[in-house]
């Protein structure tokens, strides 16, 4: 797309009203452009629409009204959620008019160099682990994104001295064009959002956009333990610094294993970095980092990668990687109740996100799981279910499925919650389903392995329902 100036005096669409829409339109509108911001809320639902409308930007709520889009409409910026087979984006690409993201408008307008971070699980505890990281390395962080200020907003108070650290979705960056980040991650790849993306192939495509226009300049950061990443490899025109769990690289951030001294057979972990000409630099002890689990090893990993990526001393990295506590709702402890240890996980809507959380702890698991049906069968929980697994109480539209799922793993308490009156009335009641099974020494586990529109607006309106019914106990 052009460079937003350019629509002075165009009509321009923005689909969908929530912070992102609303920080795209004001930025169109400041420059000059005949904006129309639609949301299929009613008004009532949309009390950002009073603050659009008084600085004269045209607001339509209720439904998308013929007419909306049509011939003289130069741009369609969507809400990264919306599908591209709603009515007006399929309208829109019948015309042949641009549609984009907020992430194409934002980079056209940030002075500061991009970090792109994407992958199914763990992008939002290693955006933050890295704005961290590069902060005690004096590099001016933003945090920005799907977290933190709205990208827009966030790209205009920029400056050439900030780096600009975005986490990405497969949504957001499907409506990118020429988005081009400095340095640009790639987590993992996990079997997800298939009801948006139809199939892998179109989700993986989505998430490889993230080095579509990089450069030789420019640096992409691969999980090499994933081979959907690996994949990748020959695609891409950037330098590639990989991390590894498993594999001591040539080049890269990985995890060395060595004996610890006087004893016979114990190991110790070092993150290890290693530069292109083999200068190595240990970083930190495995045991010093402050998360538990071995999926926050591989995002420590990739966070170190990113930050060194980016220009921070991989010397200088212990510090963060050691008092960095992670984020709300991805592990996260709340408290002990007779001897049962409660976490919240809403995080995780998907199989894979829960896998890593199970793995976590060695004490029996008694899980709560279930939510949004995106057509997964959930086999992939199985071994881990039969590991890490003492009972499950599920909830949603994909309790049937999760039921079928552990009573192949043989799991004797499966408790099915039908739905209450409300949406959090029947996460309490899960929530007590789960301590009444609860034994000493239990750890209690909100982790759904599915999305939670089903029932809730958000992950975090779950996470939030589910620590306050276990403080209530």
């Amino acid at each position: 797309m052009n460079h937003p100036d350019s629509y002075r005096g165009e009509e321009v669409v923005v689909l969908g009203l929530a912070k992102s829409g609303v920080q795209v339109a004001k930025v169109l509108h400041e420059r000059g452009a005949l904006v129309t911001v639609n949301d299929k809320k009613s008004r009532e639902e949309s009390p950002e629409a009073s603050e659009l409308e008084a600085l004269g930007i045209s607001v339509v709520c209720g439904g998308h009204p013929e007419g909306l889009i049509h011939e003289g409409v130069k741009l369609l910026v969507k809400n990264p959620g919306i599908p591209y087979s709603a009515p007006p984006v399929r309208q829109a690409e019948e015309l042949g008019i641009e549609i984009v993201t907020e992430v194409e408008i934002a980079y056209r307008l940030c002075a500061a160099p991009i970090i792109g971070i994407t992958g199914s699980n763990g992008k939002t505890t290693t955006t933050t682990w890295t704005g961290v990281m590069l902060e005690a390395a004096g590099m001016r962080p933003i945090v920005a994104g799907n977290i933190g200020t709205p990208l827009c907003q966030a790209a205009q108070e920029a400056d050439p001295g900030n780096w600009m650290v975005v986490e990405l979705s497969s949504f957001q960056l499907k409506g990118t064009q020429t988005f081009r980040p400095r340095v640009a991650a790639l987590l993992n790849i996990a079997e997800t959002h298939l009801d948006y993306h139809g199939d892998m192939e179109d989700y993986v495509a989505s998430k490889a956009k993230l080095f579509a226009n990089q450069g030789p300049e420019d640096t992409a950061v691969l999980n090499w333990d994933d081979p959907v990443c690996r994949d990748l490899v020959p695609y891409l025109k950037a330098a590639i610094l990989p991390f590894s769990m498993t594999e001591q690289l040539m080049e890269g951030v990985f995890v060395r294993p060595s004996f610890v001294p006087d004893t016979e057979d114990e190991l110790s972990r070092t993150i290890v970095y290693r530069s292109a000409g083999g200068q190595e630099t240990e970083i930190a002890a495995v045991d010093s980092i402050g998360l538990p689990g071995r999926f926050n090893v591989e995002n420590a990993l990739a966070a170190c990668a990113i930050a060194i990526a980016a220009g921070a001393d991989p010397a200088g990295l212990a510090a963060p990687l050691a008092e960095f506590r992670g984020v709300e709702h991805r592990l996260e402890y709340v408290a002990d109740k007779k001897g049962a240890a409660y976490y919240n996980n809403s995080k995780a809507t998907n199989s894979k996100a829960t896998t890593m959380a199970l793995t976590s702890f060695r004490r029996p698991v008694v899980l709560i799981a279930g939510g949004l049906d995106r057509g997964s069968d959930y086999m992939e929980l199985l071994p881990v279910l039969q590991e890490r697994v003492r009972a499950v109480v599920l909830l949603g539209e994909t309790r049937e499925k999760l039921a079928r799922v552990a009573g192949l793993a043989g799991l004797e308490t499966v408790i099915s919650v039908d739905n209450e009156d409300s949406a959090a009335g029947t996460l309490v009641r899960a929530v007590r389903e789960a301590a009444g099974i609860a034994r000493e020494g239990d750890v209690v586990l909100l982790s759904p392995a599915c999305a939670s529109w089903d029932m809730f607006k958000s992950y975090e309106e779950r996470g939030r329902i589910f620590k306050e019914a276990v403080h209530n106990l």
